[in-house]
Formats: structure tokens, C-alpha cells, sequence
């Protein structure tokens, strides 16, 4: 049983409604977030039960459980929506965890809520799949993310570009509030209950901002900080999130909402993994800059509560918080573990020799780690074939590099090896599972679970996960329609 402490549902009713979710038609559980489920402290075995199974897929709601709605607005592809909100997920209510965190449940997939805007309401298997499996990765990857405790898949029809089946994620954040939350209070004039709102983000996320002179102030400067934070961690492990609209930016800094999402294979600053993004808003290289403009617009609706100078004031450290952690976790990646001045060229030197290669960004890179220096430079023509100097010389300049560190290499390769994972989440691979799952199979989704959740854990049973992707699997498009 699940134990529920809700705080969201007391704030103004302009933020939400109530609403219960909608059963979906013979419903059967596909997956347990085990490790998931001992951090909440919930039961897995009672996971396993009819009761739990009857309030995932919304044949009726847990005690305790106050499922709602959130009204919020947002920019979407740069234009402004104001009549956006839950469309398809209700927030059921809050938990507190292991840890004594508070932690948001949200059950995706539950059916039209007042603001469907004529949608069905529904998630797609295939969807919901891709959700769960991202939130893992990127949390094993040391990235914020939500999460997902269990999959539910159903004979629910529903239909997209092709007709797919319904299924029901509930999401695990410590928030879902976003940008848009507040955007929609701004600028529909609603300051007093813009207010509100900023006081329960800072007594649940930002504490520390109410003992500051200005509170709303303080509380803008640490939303830009995680989301500088956010944004050098996608681009350090080559996550391209796909449709960065500021209603899928959360204001606790976490990663939320995936839809076309892909992680980096063949290293391409110009990746577009949005198949409808025709302008490449959201290609990978301009990510950091996106989030930059998000954080702009919230900015605009912090006006009522904190001046103009503080939030230019704020918006400054962006860009130095998001290079410092960036170049941190890029030193990582090289196995390098102090500063130096010439490491951003050193790492930009990497990057055009992967891209000048067309090389892959996680399992080149995570080759560093798996022999000597020496080796690798007797291995250049085999390794490196067209840019054997580019590369022979990269290689000097880093060994050099690691010289000047007094690295030790067996040390060397066991930091690249904790921090450049040996198993990727890669289209081909989620596609597979879903195709299994789709087909009553949910045994591949399951163990695929297990791999990106344990990245850098090298098992012989798991070596089919490690490699390349396919010729057919080089070309997968993904859309936003779940």
C-alpha cells in the first residue's frame, strides 16, 4: 500500500482539477522498477497485486490518492500556447521516500482530462516504453530525470500515425511543476497566485531560498544554476531530448517529458532526433542555447515577483555554471581528474576527430579506457583508418596531457571506464523491445531495463547490448505522437 501526503492540490484551483482517470480496456502489468521501488520504500510484491494493477491502469484510485489535472501554458517550438495543461497523465498525489524526500506519482496514459484540447487522453505502448527506459539511463548515467515505477499495458485501441495499443506509466519526480506553470500565471495576470506558487516551489525544492534577502529572487538565480547543470549533462552524455518547449522543462531540474528523444551514436553536433523539428529548433549543438531561451522566458514571468536587474543578474551565471560542469564531465570522460587551461581544446580536438571519423561517442570514447596509450598509437591505422595523423596526433597531446597529471594508467582506465558507459540506449535497441512487448513479450523490454541500468557493469550475457547499431536501425525516425 502506498502512503500519500499531498501538498500540490492545496494550492490556488486555477492550477488544477480534479479528475479521475479513465480504466483501460483488460489491462496487464508489463514491468516493475524494482530498484525504483526500494528507494520510494513501496512494497514490490504489493506491485505485484490486483489492487495495484486495478489503480495503474485506472479501474480505481488508491487511498489516499486526490488525482488531478495541472493547468499550465508554454512555448512550444517558440510560440506561445496558453491552453496547455495535463492532457493525458493526472498527478495522483505525493509520497515521501526512503530518504525522507517527497516524491510526485503521476499516472501517464489515464485518460481526457479538462484539458485534452479533444485528445484521447491515451498513451501508446510504444511511447510509454521509450519513457521508461530513458528515465533509467539517464539516472544511471548521473543526469536528473524522472523516472517510472510500473508499466502497464492494455487491449486499449488507440490511434496515431498507425493504430497502437494504450498503456499507463506512473512517473516518479520530485516535481512537475514547470516553466509553464508559471508562464500561465504571469501572463494571465494571476500574480497573487503566481506567489503562491513560487512559495511552494521554495519550501519543497529550494528551501535554502527563504532565508535570502530577496526569496523570488534567489529562487529564479537556483532554477537557472540546475538548469545550466541539466543542460551540460545532456550534452555530456550525448542525450538529445527533442522537444525542449518550456512546458517540458521542470522547475526542479529534472528531465521531463521524453518524446523523440535519442542518444548520441555516431558523434553529430547537427543531430535532429525529432522527425517534425523540419528547422532543427532543437538539434543537439543547440541545446545549451535552448535552454538558455527557455530560462528567458520564465524570467518573464518571475516580472511580478522579482526585478529586472536581479533576473539579468541571475541569467549571467548560466553560461559559466553550465561550461564548469560541462568541462567536469568531459575531464571525466577523458579519465583526467584536474584542470587545466588547455582541456577545452583538448576535448574539442576529441570531438572533431569523432565527428571527422564518423565515429561513434560513447564506445570510441570508452576504447580510451581499455588499453594503454602505447597500444592504442600502434593501433592508429587500424583504429583511425583516413585520419591516422589526426588521430596519432590527439594521441600525443593527451599523453602528454596525462604526463603532466602524473596519471597513473591503470587508474586512467578505470575512470573512463566508471564514467563512459559500455551499453547505450540506442533506438534499435528500444525498438526491439517494443516490437516484443506489442507482441505480448515483455521479456526483452525487462532485460534491456536491466542493461541501462547498469551501464558501466560489463557482463558477458549482455554483449549483444554493446554493439553497433544495425544497418536498419541507423535510420529510425521518431515522432512526438504517443
Amino acid at each position: 500500500m502506498i502512503q500519500f501526503s499531498n501538498r500540490y492540490i492545496q494550492l490556488p484551483d486555477v492550477l488544477w482539477r480534479r479528475q479521475l482517470p479513465t480504466p483501460l480496456r483488460n489491462p496487464r502489468l508489463l514491468s516493475i522498477n524494482h530498484p525504483l521501488a526500494d528507494a520510494l520504500a513501496i512494497d514490490a510484491d504489493w506491485l505485484l497485486s490486483p489492487e495495484a494493477l486495478s489503480g495503474l491502469s485506472g479501474h480505481s484510485v488508491w487511498p489516499g490518492a486526490e488525482p488531478i489535472a495541472m493547468k499550465y501554458a508554454g512555448h512550444q517550438f517558440g510560440g506561445w500556447n496558453p491552453d496547455l495543461g495535463d492532457g493525458r497523465g493526472l498527478l495522483l498525489g505525493e509520497i515521501i521516500d526512503s530518504l525522507g524526500c517527497r516524491q510526485d506519482l503521476h499516472l501517464k496514459g489515464s485518460g481526457p482530462t479538462p484539458f485534452s484540447r479533444m485528445g484521447d487522453g491515451r498513451a501508446v505502448l510504444r511511447s510509454s516504453i521509450r519513457e521508461y527506459l530513458a528515465g533509467e539511463a539517464l539516472h544511471a548515467l548521473g543526469v536528473p530525470t524522472t523516472r517510472a515505477l510500473a508499466l502497464v499495458g492494455s487491449d486499449e485501441p488507440v490511434q496515431r500515425e498507425r493504430r497502437e495499443t494504450g498503456a499507463t506509466l506512473l512517473r516518479v519526480a520530485n516535481s512537475h511543476i514547470r516553466f509553464g506553470h508559471f508562464e500561465w500565471l504571469c501572463h494571465s495576470q494571476q500574480h497573487t497566485e503566481l506567489a503562491a506558487l513560487a512559495d511552494h516551489v521554495i519550501a519543497r525544492h529550494y528551501p535554502e531560498c527563504s532565508n535570502a534577502e530577496k526569496p523570488y529572487a534567489a529562487l529564479f538565480a537556483a532554477v537557472v544554476k540546475r538548469t545550466a547543470t541539466l543542460m551540460a549533462d545532456w550534452q555530456a552524455v550525448g542525450f538529445a531530448h527533442g522537444v525542449m518547449n518550456t512546458d517540458n522543462f521542470s522547475i526542479s531540474g529534472q528531465t521531463l517529458d521524453f518524446g523523440p528523444y535519442a542518444f548520441m551514436e555516431n558523434y553529430d553536433p547537427a543531430l535532429i532526433c525529432n522527425h517534425s523539428d523540419h528547422n532543427g529548433r532543437y538539434a543537439w549543438y543547440l541545446q545549451p542555447s535552448v535552454g538558455f531561451w527557455n530560462l528567458n522566458a520564465l524570467a518573464q514571468a518571475f516580472t511580478p515577483l522579482v526585478s529586472v536587474i536581479d533576473l539579468r543578474t541571475a541569467l549571467e551565471h548560466y553560461e559559466p555554471v553550465l561550461t564548469q560542469h560541462y568541462d567536469e564531465r568531459m575531464r571525466q570522460r577523458l579519465g583526467l581528474t584536474s584542470p587545466e587551461a588547455e582541456d577545452k581544446t583538448l576535448v574539442q580536438a576529441w570531438l572533431d576527430l569523432l565527428r571527422a571519423g564518423d565515429k561513434d561517442y560513447h564506445s570510441t570514447t570508452r576504447q580510451l579506457g581499455l588499453s594503454s596509450i602505447e597500444e592504442q598509437l600502434k593501433a592508429v591505422q587500424q583504429d583511425w583508418p583516413n585520419q591516422e595523423a589526426s588521430a596519432t596526433d590527439w594521441l600525443l597531446r593527451y599523453q602528454a596531457r596525462l604526463h603532466r597529471e602524473q596519471s597513473v594508467e591503470m587508474d586512467r582506465q578505470q575512470r573512463i571506464q566508471q564514467s563512459v558507459p559500455a551499453y547505450v540506449l540506442r533506438n534499435y535497441l528500444a525498438e526491439i523491445a517494443i516490437k516484443a512487448a506489442e507482441a505480448g513479450d515483455a521479456q526483452p523490454l525487462n532485460t534491456l531495463l536491466a542493461v541501462v541500468q547498469s551501464p558501466f557493469q560489463v557482463r558477458d550475457e549482455w554483449s549483444a547490448y554493446a554493439g553497433l547499431a544495425p544497418a536498419w536501425g541507423r535510420c529510425l525516425t521518431i515522432s512526438c505522437s504517443s
